[in-house]
């Protein structure tokens, strides 16, 4: 039987690659233009728009961080400290709070790293709480609002929950000091306590430099059907298999490992990069997390990122249209993926690797340094632009108070 099935399977590939030949599928695109609001979006220009006043903090919550372990510049969470960056030198920037629609409290709140590399997030609320102690007592401008016209960087895994397991983000919740600021964050999941309405999503951090350098020739066919890399089981976290990725990974291999359609396996190649150039398809599933840098790097490299993470808020959804250039498929129906993805036509294929194609969608997706226009900063302040002007309630009465700084749990409340 199990020969048969590799004859029957190879039938399938060899179908598939002479469908690919026909229309070029393998061939890359031309560029298209993305049409309607989306594509103004995406172009809007945020300089002129708004006036961001950045607090000039002790290094100790910033740049001494950083010195500290240098490694926080390239991981996934390395936004917060490019926005610091960017924003100090951007035209947006005002040198007078009396003037500004929007107050920027930069603390590094995920450079506290383990020697492999990963962000603990425990101190995180503690130096978060004492950086807003710092900036109510020193400025008048957060009591006003109680941080109402503040936006805070968080990339965490789940935001201003700070915790990287699911089930103990949402018993935490977002530190309540942040209930009336605008989070910018990477975690984005409709209907869950971890993400606070009016919340801009943003795509994780990945490096443009290192992701230019491995750039191959455009006419490289795409020769893999579907491509991944990364964990199916985490067990170190989640020794049982079933709670990491809801169960998603482990469904992708214990279905498609014999699969010649499917290029997947938990080696991380150093051709990794350019073996998503010659790929169609990149399985994008959630881990602990909705989101990962996948979705970042199927978009620079053109490859049509495959989402499975059930109702997942995609960064900067107005200005991407990502129904157009993604796929997606809902974790339960991951044991039907080889189905659904040989039945999508060629002509939506090609249409998807168009869009994709274009510079302006990849500008969006990326945190280069020195900025350029349409990039992912860009793309914060317009979603920052496009709150204002601030509803006159946002500000309170004098000795008026909404937040409970006692809240949350006892450790939390400690001096950092």
């Amino acid at each position: 039987m199990k020969i048969w099935r590799w004859i029957f399977v190879g039938i399938i590939l060899n179908a598939f690659v002479l469908r690919i030949d026909a229309v070029e599928l393998g061939r890359r695109q031309p560029t298209e233009r993305i049409s309607g609001s989306a594509g103004d979006v995406l172009e809007d220009d945020p300089v002129g728009r708004l006036k961001v006043f950045v607090y000039e903090l002790p290094s100790k919550y910033n740049k001494k961080i950083l010195q500290k372990d240098p490694r926080c510049l390239t991981h996934m969470f390395a936004a917060e400290i490019f926005m610091h960056r960017f924003l100090l030198s951007s035209p947006v920037r005002t040198l007078n709070p009396e003037e500004a629609d929007w107050f920027y409290t930069p603390v590094y709140t995920t450079c506290d790293l383990t020697p492999n590399g990963l962000p603990l997030p425990f101190k995180s609320p503690r130096m978060m709480r004492s950086a807003i102690q710092l900036i109510s007592s020193n400025w008048p401008y957060w009591n006003r609002t109680e941080g109402a016209d503040h936006f805070f960087v968080v990339p965490h895994d789940f935001g201003a929950c700070f915790h990287y397991q699911e089930e103990k983000a949402i018993e935490r919740g977002i530190l309540s000091l942040l209930q009336r600021a605008t989070l910018v964050q990477t975690f984005g999941q409709r209907n869950h306590v971890c993400l606070k309405d009016g919340s801009i999503t943003i795509p994780p951090y990945a490096p443009p430099q290192k992701m230019q350098t491995h750039l191959i020739p455009e006419k490289t066919p795409r020769s893999i059907f579907v491509y991944f890399r990364g964990l199916f089981y985490d067990v170190g976290n989640d020794p049982e298999g079933g709670y990491y990725a809801r169960g998603a990974r482990a469904a992708v291999w214990e279905n498609f490992k014999d699969n010649p359609l499917f290029d997947i396996s938990t080696e991380h190649p150093t051709t990794y990069y350019e073996d998503m150039q010659r790929a169609v398809f990149c399985l994008c599933p959630l881990g602990w997390a909705p989101w990962s840098p996948r979705l970042v790097e199927a978009v620079i490299f053109g490859c049509i990122p495959v989402i499975i993470a059930d109702d997942i808020v995609l960064p900067f959804a107005d200005a991407i249209p990502w129904e157009e250039i993604g796929v997606f498929v809902d974790e339960k129906d991951v044991p039907n993926l080889d189905t659904i993805l040989t039945s999508i036509p060629p002509e939506v294929i090609l249409r998807k690797q168009r869009l994709l194609a274009n510079p302006s969608m990849k500008q969006a997706m990326l945190f280069p340094q020195p900025a350029q226009p349409g990039d992912a900063f860009h793309q914060v302040l317009n979603g920052l632009a496009r709150k204002l002007p601030h509803d006159k309630s946002i500000y309170l009465k004098p000795s008026e108070k909404i937040l409970n700084w006692t809240a949350g749990p006892v450790g939390d409340l400690k001096p950092w």
